[in-house]
């Protein structure tokens, strides 16, 4: 199996630094135009089927990016942005962030001891959530030989890439979060994983990542 994995698009509210967790926010103009980008860059890609986080943000990018494929895409709630509850729609950039909470700082750097706020997730429930969806995809033998693009956020990208490299909570951001739009390319098989890409971007517009 050979998956390929996409943070959704740029949203208005990527732009300004909101939260937007579980939020419903759809992709901007500019959103689009990189999805459609990154999709013209891997049209000679035979994807089987894709997986996607029911989002509009990460369904639109799915779309975009499966273009004129004939091909089913599935809604896969474990792999949704990680909820923050009460804190969502708030603009979160230090030194200038609408949440007053310093403890909440920890998310971005020391998430080992980061507690979520009301109606929000811990990074545990993220990893174990996201790691279900990897298990099971990974056991399937109808995947087996299959290529899967599958759609997904920010927060929720660096959870899946923590379980396929059997890192901690401590290190759950590793490199950092991806771009929009970027991509990583990863085989799978029963035994193990093995990452060939890395948050690849397929356009030349300047994306700053979250």
């Amino acid at each position: 199996m050979r998956l390929y994995f996409i943070r959704h698009g740029e949203t208005d509210w990527n732009q300004v630094k909101r939260l937007q967790g579980k939020s419903d926010i759809p992709l901007n103009e500019f959103g689009e135009h990189l999805a459609i980008e990154t999709g013209e860059a891997l049209k000679d890609v035979r994807f089987d089927l894709v997986y996607t986080s029911p989002l509009k943000r990460a369904r639109k990018t799915a779309e975009l990016v499966a273009g004129e494929r004939d091909i089913p895409i599935l809604d896969e709630p474990r792999i949704e942005e990680m909820g923050f509850g009460i804190y969502e729609g708030l603009i979160c950039k230090e030194g200038a962030s609408e949440i007053q909470d310093p403890e909440f700082f920890h998310f971005f750097h020391a998430p080992e001891k980061y507690h979520p706020p009301k109606g929000g997730e811990s990074f545990e429930e993220v990893l174990a959530r996201t790691n279900d969806f990897l298990e099971e995809i990974r056991n399937d033998p109808a995947h087996a030989e299959q290529t899967i693009l599958v759609s997904t956020h920010g927060a929720a990208l660096c959870a899946l890439l923590c379980n396929i490299k059997g890192k901690t909570v401590k290190d759950f951001w590793g490199t950092g979060v991806h771009k929009n739009c970027a991509v990583t390319i990863v085989d799978v098989t029963p035994e193990a994983y093995r990452i060939l890409e890395e948050g690849k971007t397929y356009y030349k517009e300047e994306v700053k990542p979250w």
